[in-house]
């Protein structure tokens, strides 16, 4: 299926164009809730990654040609990072910059310092890098999720962020606990926290005797940050965090700047 031509048509919109990705894959059920919800404010494209590419960060593929496959009507596979599908998704099948871009509904928190990590956060960024805005969204729970409520939340904050904006250089990066949508206490605007994880690095003895690794501690709770994602997240509370893409620390640059080396 080619490249729906009518996206690119010139003219003006008669309604907000949003463009959803993540890093759970095209067919995760994630972003096709996520996705349906999000057509009540506008046209919804999805382009997204053809198979998970968690923990992805925002690597960009430099070392191969990427291929697209037109899945449905407005729906997009991409061999590449979520990263790669916001660039694609924007230059090449939009052909044109979205109104807002949103990124999830992620499985599993992406909460303190997993942003660093997320896929589903750098997806998000590169919007931001643009000059787009843009929102990640995931459910902090594994197993049998809830997406439903993270998705009517998103609806809401979404359609404030395309009628008032985000400051210049800032994403949203929302935490939603995995329970049914009356046992959310509730939501706050939150600073980003810091979790502590287990044993990082897992090793095993494969059947010819040689050691290999599995990077990826599990979980051991997180430090107790009153007014962070972390903290407000384990009290049954969405968490809204901006996050800043451009990283410079304005306290720090103006104490070293009176070092002489």
């Amino acid at each position: 299926m080619p490249i729906d031509p009518s996206i690119a048509s010139p003219g003006r919109r008669q309604k907000p164009l949003i463009l959803v990705s993540n890093d759970d894959g095209v067919h995760a059920e994630g972003i096709r809730v996520l996705a349906k919800h999000l057509k009540v404010l506008g046209r919804v494209v999805m382009v997204a990654p053809d198979q998970e590419r968690s923990a992805a960060s925002h690597s960009v593929t430099l070392h191969r040609p990427l291929r697209i496959r037109a899945i449905s009507r407005d729906v997009y596979g991409v061999d590449g990072t979520p990263t790669d599908c916001i660039n694609l998704g924007i230059n090449e099948i939009l052909r044109e910059r979205p109104d807002l871009i949103v990124s999830g509904i992620n499985k599993g928190p992406n909460l303190g310092d997993d942003v660093h990590y997320s896929g589903t956060v750098s997806a998000a960024v590169e919007g931001g890098i643009l000059g787009i805005n843009a929102i990640a969204v995931s459910v902090v729970g594994t197993g049998r999720v809830h997406f439903k409520p993270a998705a009517e939340f998103t609806v809401k904050l979404a359609a404030r962020v395309l009628k008032r904006g985000l400051p210049d250089g800032i994403i949203l990066n929302v935490n939603v606990p995995n329970v049914a949508a009356p046992k959310v206490n509730g939501y706050a605007f939150t600073k980003q926290g810091k979790r502590n994880y287990g044993d990082i690095i897992v090793e095993k003895i494969d059947p010819r005797g040689r050691k290999y690794y599995w990077i990826g501690g599990d979980e051991a709770g997180f430090v107790d940050i009153p007014g962070s994602d972390c903290n407000v997240v384990s009290e049954g509370k969405i968490s809204i965090t901006p996050l800043r893409v451009n990283l410079t620390d304005r306290t720090a640059l103006k104490q070293l700047s009176s070092w002489r080396l």
